[in-house]
């Protein structure tokens, strides 16, 4: 190669180097702000309209159960209770909110698949949680637990198709749960 070809060279491998370079840096902190303003946790999955026919039974309703007092197993228990009335219980674990009555966390008041299942907590309260989009229910217990209602019934009627979570769809979160209760 000539002493001019090797000048010419020099000249222009510098300045496409830079630009390179630059573009590197560009699209890693387009990425890298994109990562870092991302939500955090599982993306909740929709749920699914399942025709369940003329009434929605326990069987149908997924749902986690969270310890927010002192009392040791408390979860457990009222999940053993839940699950003896068919109602599919995914989750026990302790909560770092203080509750003081019993909180039923859904999507709405008026869904029915919360409306079952504060049948079965005569003292409680419901919590609306919009971003459940997947339609799951949480059940929080505390330090003023007022009772399992064991006659409640496990069916409510409904017309038409009942948004459920999907079988595969992970819980949604309900606070800080631990895995013990």
């Amino acid at each position: 190669m000539t002493q001019s070809a090797r000048h010419y060279l020099k000249l222009v491998a510098t300045p496409i180097t830079l630009l390179v370079l630059l573009a590197i840096i560009v699209v890693g902190f387009w990425y890298g702000w994109k990562a870092l303003t991302a939500p955090f946790g599982p993306k909740a999955v929709p749920c699914v309209n399942t025709n369940v026919g003329k009434s929605l039974t326990t069987k149908s309703i997924q749902l986690d159960v969270v310890n927010g007092g002192h009392t040791r197993g408390l979860a457990k228990q009222v999940a053993k209770q839940l699950t003896a009335k068919g109602f599919s219980v995914t989750d026990t674990g302790n909560t770092d909110e203080r509750i003081k009555q019993t909180v039923i966390v859904g999507v709405a008041k008026d869904s029915p698949e919360v409306k079952l299942v504060q049948a079965f907590f005569p003292k409680s309260t419901v919590r609306v949680d919009a971003a459940r989009v997947d339609h799951s229910v949480s059940v929080m217990v505390g330090e003023n637990y007022g009772g399992f209602n064991a006659k409640a019934p496990t069916s409510l009627a409904v017309s038409g198709a009942v948004c459920l979570p999907s079988p595969s769809a992970t819980p949604s979160p309900s606070g800080s749960a631990t895995p013990a209760s």
